[in-house]
């Protein structure tokens, strides 16, 4: 089938649970973290999913709680989507029809560049290279299905 995983309908696909380890590496100063957690994509209504990630998070060798909270909405072409903050502000598209995806997410002088592969039924991983006068960071972040089998697209 190739390197990539291809999707029919990304939001069928990560509804559910994923357990979650992302590593985080700060390119100036060599510092790396990481955090492990889960991630559960939910019903939204009137529709899309909303994703609440909670774990972990260590970093300089203190360990703290962390969470986030986005929207997948339905995209503009069927299959896709349009992710968004928690208030509703854009965030990127997502597009995992071929199984990869780039996007780029400028925020204030930074921009966030994301790449998005599917490798099975089960397992996707994301890389976001964070570059600016602010940051300069590498951010990769594996997921794995909790309960593995469940194929809704492919």
């Amino acid at each position: 089938m190739g390197e990539f995983w291809p999707v029919r309908d990304v939001l069928a696909y990560l509804a559910g649970s994923w357990r979650v380890a992302r590593t985080v590496r700060d390119l100036a100063s060599g510092d790396e973290g990481r955090f492990e957690g889960t991630t559960a994509f939910g019903p939204l209504d009137p529709g899309g999913l909303l994703h609440e990630e909670s774990g972990t998070f260590l970093w300089r060798g203190v360990p703290r709680p962390a969470e986030r909270t986005l929207r997948f909405l339905p995209g503009p072409t069927p299959g896709t989507a349009d992710v968004r903050f928690a208030d509703g502000r854009p965030f990127h598209d997502l597009d995992l029809r071929t199984g990869r995806h780039v996007t780029d997410h400028p925020c204030a002088a930074d921009l966030y560049r994301g790449e998005f592969t599917v490798r099975d039924a089960d397992h996707w991983r994301t890389v976001w290279r964070v570059g600016g006068p602010a940051k300069d960071l590498l951010l990769t972040t594996d997921y794995a299905r909790e309960t593995a089998g469940r194929v809704a697209a492919g």
